[in-house]
């Protein structure tokens, strides 16, 4: 019956609830007429043969349509585009002629003072959506609610298992030999202490170029709500939650000795208030407070028992919009900071950034103090928050939804071609995908430069791996369940970084050839975060097994026939460079310098269309070359995972900050995180955009 009831009152809750340019040498200044004498003219001269048809064929913009500056501050959108396309190089085409360098930089230059301009003028940034938890989130979030011993499930998403406690990032270091396990290992990996018995919670997609704590991505339809409601109870109801496992039971659910009635209803008000603010990430009002009590005595005096009632309570709190729930809401002590964000909402946004769950007493005490948004209060909460073992979480999160790991579960290369990517009833791959996360959190840890993600000097390898990178052979695979990674040295810059790791090499291919576009695209999106469209539904695809009189070409040669297609041509200026950059590793990512037909593997291309390279260590180099680009795409990344929604072209002018700190700070991964943390979108007020926020009213106890 209260399950139908919790059903009632919080779904009721709820329903309410490219481009080029010629042009004079200097500066434009928005202020001068900056438009006319230099951006104008470029259009002019250069753009408007595709961009300027009354028919628009070539160009999505038509640019002769600009008669002047006020039509382009009034287009933030089309803007960031020309700026993208100019400044990346995609604009003009190949077909076309180049803009010179000093040309280009004078456009982008105007461009970018305009959109400036543009934003400004706007003064609002994107609105961070109201959402719900997501299933990692919520596990945490009950877990550090009544210090759980044990999981509330198992989170066959957190891809990385660690064993003798190896994280430790109060210590600044990684140890040189870390003991794991992997989620492709199998059930036994899933298999770990947990509550018995707990309802089902259904995993979370993830955006298609985004995490899954994407607010667009977390809605809550009536049967999902089911799961919840079916779910609080469970966790409260397991015989495995009790006071041996629940750290906060001796406090909030035992009884009481020889007390009154009046002295157990002030016990219990008194147990809930602290509770309550804990979940609900804010002070419990009195009314919230009593209504609570007033439950919990009601149960007790049906003859339930203490500890039962207050049982019934937490259920009703976990089933609560308010606890579920993640959105933004004044506070009654209307405490705000500047940009008009509560303190207990930034309290929330940092520790689900950081941790993946609630807030911590101390962050909960700055807020109700008023004192966490201060500049040098929360620099210091940052600071704490990377050297706590809870960071492992965001370690478990991040890394592998922006490197998309996920995908080398179903990579299965050839049998006949790499037997050896198989043993007993394991791959290679479980190997394969802790490479990368075991250095994204050495990075982390010992606050190292986010370029070595790009390009690294050293590396975590099991003796299976790296047998793998020497000849394509096993190494000795170890324990079924465990794996021992040690720190080893990378001295050939062939290997190292996110990006030439047979991880993504491997799941980046299918199970006989090599994917340059795959690889490309995967570039693109994850590095340099600038997803290419879908390809048109009437290109055909490239046949795994070159047609008759195609077996003597190379697989560049193959592809040169889906760049003639009209459609095709300008995404494939942009991503081909960039996956045949790759195409010296092989499907399971081992390195070749020849195809199987004896022709030599062709690497070369040219990035943004200026940095040209002949093989990876050139195309590593050209990267780095363009490290604020690859700071910037991975700052956006975070930012968007840290606030739950896609980043728009009002965000900008933040990143452009975020990055000229981070560079400032010689790239270092914690200053990005903290200067992440004090830029205006993280600060700002959400907004609620056509969203009521959660009524106080709205919770399991209201009748």
């Amino acid at each position: 019956m209260i399950s139908r009831f919790l059903y009632l009152i919080v779904f009721a809750a709820i329903s309410l609830a490219p481009l080029l340019c010629q042009g004079a040498e200097r500066t434009p200044d928005p202020q001068a007429d900056a438009f006319s004498a230099v951006i104008q003219p470029v259009f002019q001269q250069n753009c408007v043969k595709c961009h300027g048809k009354k028919e628009q064929v070539e160009g999505e913009v038509n640019l002769l349509r600009l008669e002047n500056a006020d039509q382009l501050v009034s287009t933030p959108e089309m803007l960031k585009d020309l700026i993208e396309a100019v400044d990346s190089g995609y604009m003009p085409p190949e077909s076309e002629k180049p803009l010179s360098e000093s040309t280009r930089k004078q456009l982008v230059t105007g461009l970018k003072a305009y959109l400036k301009q543009s934003i400004e003028s706007a003064g609002t940034l994107p609105a961070t959506p109201i959402r719900r938890m997501n299933r990692f989130q919520y596990n945490n979030a009950v877990q550090d609610l009544f210090q759980l011993k044990v999981e509330v499930f198992s989170l066959p998403e957190r891809m990385m298992r660690e064993y003798d406690n190896y994280f430790r990032p109060q210590t600044g270091k990684m140890p040189p030999e870390v003991r794991v396990g992997s989620r492709p290992l199998g059930k036994s990996q899933l298999i770990e202490k947990r509550l018995g018995g707990v309802a089902a919670f259904p995993q979370d997609l993830r955006a298609e170029n985004g995490f899954d704590n994407r607010g667009d991505h977390l809605s809550l339809s009536p049967l999902l709500l089911e799961s919840f409601l079916r779910l609080s109870r469970s966790i409260v109801t397991s015989a495995d939650f009790n006071s041996k496992t629940c750290g906060i039971w001796k406090e909030f659910f035992a009884t009481p000795k020889d007390t009154t009635p009046q002295e157990t209803q002030a016990i219990i008000e008194g147990r809930l208030r602290k509770f309550l603010t804990r979940a609900f990430r804010r002070p419990a009002n009195d009314e919230l407070v009593n209504r609570y009590t007033a439950y919990v005595m009601k149960q007790i005096q049906h003859q339930r028992s203490f500890t039962e009632g207050m049982q019934d309570a937490a259920a009703a709190a976990l089933a609560s919009p308010q606890f579920f729930y993640l959105y933004d809401q004044s506070a009654d002590t209307e405490i705000l900071n500047s940009t008009g964000i509560d303190d207990f909402a930034l309290a929330s946004r940092l520790s689900f950034f950081l941790w993946g769950s609630i807030p911590d007493q101390t962050l909960l005490d700055l807020a109700a103090a008023g004192k966490l948004h201060e500049p040098d209060i929360l620099t210091e909460q940052v600071s704490r928050m990377l050297h706590d073992d809870r960071l492992k979480r965001f370690c478990d999160s991040f890394p592998v939804q922006w490197l998309q790991l996920e995908r080398i579960i179903s990579s299965t290369p050839d049998r006949q071609r790499y037997p050896q990517f198989y043993f007993s009833k394991y791959r290679a791959s479980m190997h394969m995908m802790l490479e990368p996360l075991l250095l994204f959190e050495t990075l982390l840890i010992e606050d190292q430069s986010v370029l070595k993600l790009i390009d690294s000097d050293f590396s975590y390898r099991s003796e299976l791996l790296d047998a793998w990178y020497r000849d394509g052979k096993q190494g000795r695979a170890g324990s079924p369940v465990t794996v021992n990674f040690r720190r080893v040295p990378v001295k050939d810059r062939r290997q190292g970084g996110v990006i030439t790791n047979a991880a993504v090499m491997t799941m980046t291919s299918n199970a006989t050839r090599t994917q340059p576009i795959t690889r490309g695209a995967w570039i693109a999106g994850v590095i340099l975060n600038d997803p290419p469209k879908p390809p048109p539904a009437d290109v055909p695809l490239l046949e795994d097994k070159p047609k008759s009189g195609e077996e003597n070409l190379t697989l560049r040669e193959r592809f040169a026939a889906h760049r003639k297609h009209a459609s095709c041509a300008g995404c494939h200026q942009r991503i081909d460079p960039l996956g045949f950059a790759l195409e010296n590793y092989d499907a399971a990512g081992l390195w070749r310098d020849k195809y199987p037909n004896g022709r030599t593997v062709d690497a070369s291309g040219k990035l943004l269309s200026k940095h040209e390279f002949a093989n990876i260590i050139e195309f590593k180099d050209a990267l780095l070359a363009e490290k604020d680009r690859f700071t910037r795409a991975f700052a956006a990344h975070l930012l968007s995972f840290a606030l739950g929604r896609e980043i728009g072209v009002a965000d900008s002018l933040a990143l452009e900050k975020i990055v000229n700190k981070t560079a400032a700070a010689d790239y270092r991964f914690q200053s990005l995180i903290r200067e992440i943390v004090l830029s205006p979108p993280f600060l700002q007020s959400a907004g609620t955009q056509g969203n009521e926020p959660v009524s106080e009213q709205s919770d399991a106890t209201s009748k």
